[in-house]
């Protein structure tokens, strides 16, 4: 029986322990001989990212224990970081990037030995000059024994700044000769486009095909296809753009088994599949583009965060297997021939960019609002789909997990703003009479990305103790077409901030949040979304900073990473066209205009997002009288990974609005405010 408890006060059986430890998703699942493999997060290990196999008896174990952690920093957010085959004996073979040292190692997981590394180590003493990293590596084993390469993703610091890099598709031999001799890995292309993906070659390994793009463009602007031959000798001669441009994203290329070359593009407003059909008559050596999805207002698509993401995956009877959708997407086989798209039944609602197929079956990554993400396996000739690996389970009773409302609220100049509402939910209590519920703002992180209809347990914490959550898909988001992403351009700052007060205000207004109890939080890009919310903007009580941007006109010289250096130049516009700009938009400027209590949140390895912005904006607000708290947090970088990390924030960040909101909350720590 519900008992009338003020909103806020609920106790709840989600605690932040709870919600640290399921805290990520699996991801890069790959089929090695009658087995799936992915890696998944081990936030009680550490934060590191496992490598997981299922036997084809079902069984699910780890390839590496402890402290091996399988993950890339290529381009800072990484990609791929793994590739495994079956050898002529039937034994497996995996290579995989080391987070700690980035070394590319190949392993057994059958045998006696150790992992054994194939690449060079970094420099004894930390230095930068020199350092090397791989992604989406591919394996091309040899005919015997250690023969064969690896062929990759190779990212050098030719110096000491984050943006003294080069990137070129490269090959490591499995041997091990270049663990201690960088001139024995083979450079397959050159170095004049600054960003690279791993390449895809043709099944009769006579071409490759690989993305690239350059500075000041982000690959949602703007990337082109490669095609290149391969020689006998495994060299690339012939390169030329075959699809693509400044104003097209290609997001991903692959080849299908009868040699005809696919790919992702949005020449319109949309994500799709496309097909290349080699030609030697052609000037180009391919054919004209054939475009294989339907003409429909979906994404085919998304945001090449990490290298080698995957939203589609050719099989071998010409169907292609595919993650599309307009907001929330589905797990689909395209039938490229007749253009019907049949969608695997089942409650997922969000797929994550990661396919793998073994015959007929299509194996994915899928989560809905009462599942978090789970491996699942369609049968493409039955059409069923179920779960066959780090299957969700229920931690606590899904009574207690939240009821989401897909919603558009009109925002500025008519616009449409997409959000998920997650009002307070609890079995065992409702507020009395007719009290409103306090409600927090949540702005996702990118800003060229988007938040997923998915069971969230961070979000569970809160909605289940009595506080409601509105998750913004501001102007700006992916999943809606181009022309809702390029919304932001030039308007980081602003769009965001308006998107987000009005969805806030709207709540308010038609009687579903307190307009007393409003906050907003976010991370990364969201951080900046909140913090820019609470100096231009008096509509929140409270608000949540973690990871921030704060001052866009030092955020490049304050040591960002390579990828996202010049990013701003279509967020904001170049500074040296609006230097005024620049200095108007950043919270730092503004600290004047700051009434409401915060916390700021900041891993201090963060090569994205540097400690010095947080350190900076704090010396600015020195003396104002504003409470507020700074909790940093050692090996800790863009994105908490280690348990204890999540389950302080967590607790701190209920306590701020407890002590905003006039809640009593015992159950946590309580966070001191400094003025």
């Amino acid at each position: 029986m519900e008992q009338p408890t003020p909103y806020g006060s609920w106790p709840s059986p989600i605690d932040a322990a709870l919600a640290a430890s399921h805290d990520g998703r699996p991801e890069f699942v790959g089929a090695v001989g009658d087995e799936v493999w992915w890696t998944e997060p081990r936030p009680a290990e550490d934060g590191r990212r496992a490598l997981v196999r299922r036997r084809s008896d079902g069984r699910e174990e780890s390839i590496l224990p402890a402290p091996w952690d399988t993950r890339s920093r290529v381009i800072e957010y990484g990609g791929r970081p793994w590739d495994g085959a079956v050898r002529a004996d039937g034994s497996p073979l995996v290579v995989f990037a080391h987070f700690p040292d980035q070394r590319l190692y190949a392993y057994e997981p059958d045998g006696d030995g150790p992992p054994r590394p194939l690449t060079p180590a970094p420099a004894p003493d930390g230095t930068r000059t020199g350092t090397l990293r791989w992604a989406d590596p591919r394996l091309r084993p040899g005919p015997v024994g250690d023969s064969g390469e690896v062929w990759c993703v190779l990212e050098e610091f030719t110096g000491e700044a984050p943006t003294d890099v080069r990137r070129v598709v490269a090959a490591v031999p499995l041997d091990g000769s270049a663990a201690d001799d960088r001139t024995a890995v083979r450079e397959l292309s050159d170095d004049r486009h600054r960003f690279v993906t791993g390449p895809r070659v043709s099944p009769d390994g006579r071409h490759a095909a690989w993305i690239v793009w350059d500075h000041p463009r982000m690959p949602w602007d703007g990337t082109e296809l490669l095609l290149a031959d391969v020689t006998e000798a495994g060299a690339f001669e012939r390169v030329r753009t075959v699809a693509g441009g400044p104003a097209e994203s290609v997001a991903q290329v692959d080849w299908a088994a009868d040699g005809s070359l696919l790919y992702v593009c949005d020449p319109g407003d949309w994500w799709r599949l496309f097909r290349l059909r080699l030609d030697a008559s052609a000037p180009l050596g391919v054919s004209a583009p054939a475009r294989l999805s339907p003409a429909v207002d979906e994404e085919f698509g998304g945001p090449l965060w990490k290298i080698g993401l995957q939203w589609f995956h050719p099989m071998d009877d010409g169907t292609i297997a595919v993650v599309h959708g307009k907001g929330s997407t589905a797990l689909g086989i395209l039938d490229p021939e007749t253009g019907q798209l049949a969608d695997a039944a089942g409650p997922w609602t969000e797929w994550a960019a990661t396919l793998t197929v073994r015959g007929s079956r299509v194996i994915g990554v899928g989560a809905s609002p009462r599942s978090a993400y789970e491996i699942v396996e369609l049968d493409t000739a039955t059409g069923r789909a179920h779960v066959i690996g780090s299957a969700h389970d229920d931690p606590v009773d899904p009574v207690y997990y939240p009821e989401p409302q897909i919603r558009a609220f009109t925002g500025p100049d008519d616009r449409e703003i997409h959000a998920h509402i997650y009002p307070p939910h609890s079995p065992d209590h409702s507020a009395p009479g007719d009290e409103l519920p306090p409600y927090v703002v949540w702005a996702h992180g990118g800003p060229t990305s988007h938040a997923p209809l998915v069971l969230d347990l961070e979000i569970a914490y809160f909605t289940s103790r009595g506080i409601g959550v509105a998750e913004v898909n501001y102007g700006g988001s992916t999943g809606y077409g181009r022309e809702y992403r390029e919304r932001l351009r030039e308007q980081w700052g602003v769009v965001d901030v308006e998107d987000c007060a009005a969805v806030a205000r709207a709540l308010a207004d038609e009687g579903t949040a307190d307009p007393a109890r409003l906050a907003i939080r976010g991370g990364s890009a969201g951080g900046w979304t909140s913090a820019a919310s609470l100096t231009g903007t008096d509509l929140y009580a409270c608000g949540t900073v973690i990871y921030p941007i704060l001052d866009l006109s030092t955020w490049a010289d304050d040591g960002t990473h390579d990828f996202e250096s010049r990013y701003l130049e279509s967020l904001v516009g170049p500074v040296a066209d609006v230097p005024a700009r620049y200095r108007e938009r950043s919270p730092i400027n503004h600290v004047d205009r700051i009434t409401a209590p915060f916390l700021l949140l900041q891993g201090l390895d963060d090569a994205i997002c540097p400690p010095v912005q947080c350190e900076r904006f704090l010396e600015r607000l020195a003396g104002r009288g504003i409470p507020h708290a700074y909790l940093t947090f050692e090996g800790e970088g863009h994105g908490f990974r280690r348990r204890d990390t999540m389950v302080r924030a967590l607790e701190a960040e209920l306590s701020l609005y407890a002590q905003t909101f006039g809640i009593d909350r015992p159950d946590v720590p309580r966070l001191e405010l400094r003025k």
